[in-house]
């Protein structure tokens, strides 16, 4: 099913509008540019048959005009012979001739302004499919520019995921070797130099203890009776 009616539907159309109410606008357009094309074929035919017609009519118009100048020839000829019967009778085709040339002359007038619109309306075609044609050169341009970027963001996509990976596991890996470092230092310092703090804690313990048995002695020796 075509998108214009008629010729007028064309001229008169809004391509933009067209494709902003499509579902699939490089499809519509395409389908715009075939019927644009395809009536631009049939208006261009339909002027090469107005004009042989007219070059017809033309030639028809000539013989006619030849006719009734012989006709008024011999209506002149008989009044100077002194036929008034043949000069009216001449007269009489000449008119009938007359009239067939002013139709000529009409038909050829509605051909001429038929000619005029039809080259104004091939212009305003011509001009539309141009118009079309560039918007579907823009749309497949967007559409490759569209894809282009997508596939390029897609690919830093991926890219930048997989340095973020990179880098999370570079960061562990030297978090896992500072921890080992640490640990390694504590290993190698636990035979040899016992920490500061724990050493202070068993002192204070220890003095705590003998500060403790020493009382205590003290104690059990004030209860113990002398010896005689």
């Amino acid at each position: 099913m075509g998108i214009f009616s008629r010729l007028t539907d064309i001229v008169n159309s809004n391509i933009v509008s067209l494709l902003d109410r499509a579902e699939d606008p490089q499809k519509i357009i395409r389908l715009i540019i075939q019927e644009m094309e395809d009536t631009l074929v049939e208006v261009r035919s339909a002027t090469v048959k107005a004009i042989a017609d007219r070059k017809e009519l033309e030639r028809k118009a000539s013989a006619l005009v030849r006719d009734r100048d012989s006709w008024q020839a011999k209506a002149e000829l008989a009044i100077e012979k002194g036929r008034e019967d043949l000069a009216k009778g001449a007269l009489l085709r000449k008119n009938e001739i007359t009239a067939l040339i002013a139709s000529a002359e009409t038909q050829l007038n509605d051909i001429e302004k038929y000619l005029a619109q039809q080259n104004e309306d091939i212009a305003k075609l011509q001009a539309k499919l141009d118009d079309a044609k560039q918007r579907e050169a823009t749309m497949l341009a967007r559409a490759k520019t569209a894809q282009a970027r997508l596939k390029t963001r897609g690919m830093l996509y991926d890219a930048r995921v997989g340095d973020a990976l990179m880098r999370m596991e570079v960061a562990e890996r030297a978090l896992d070797e500072l921890d080992g470092r640490v640990e390694a230092y504590d290993i190698g310092r636990k035979d040899r130099e016992p920490n500061l703090d724990q050493e202070l804690a068993t002192m204070e313990s220890d003095a705590k203890i003998d500060a403790e048995l020493a009382e205590l002695k003290a104690r059990l020796s004030n209860r113990t009776p002398a010896k005689e």
